[in-house]
């Protein structure tokens, strides 16, 4: 995502490579952000013979990204804290 952020677009190849990631930890991760909506991909023909590549693209901010994730942890936490508050009340009955 990072990388992403940093570039117009790029293909799973030049992912791995600014990422030093290997190819399946890449898949896993577009995966992910498939699945929250926030990348953009198409197939582009590759010049000559083989597979079509695709080619991948933010389709949010990283601020709204960024703003995603700490609401999200930040609604973890405060679940995990009640749930040791409640810990808590009951070894004091």
């Amino acid at each position: 995502m990072t990388y992403l952020a940093c570039v117009d677009e790029a293909t799973s190849r030049e992912i791995e490579m600014g990422s030093d990631l290997r190819q399946p930890e890449v898949s896993i991760a577009m995966r992910e952000l498939r699945k929250l909506d926030w990348i953009s991909e198409r197939d582009e023909k590759n010049p000559g013979k083989g597979r079509p590549y695709r080619i991948y693209k933010l389709k949010k901010g990283l601020y709204d990204i960024i703003d995603y994730l700490e609401t999200n942890k930040k609604t973890e936490t405060d679940q995990v804290m009640t749930k040791i508050s409640r810990l808590k009340e009951l070894k004091s009955s």
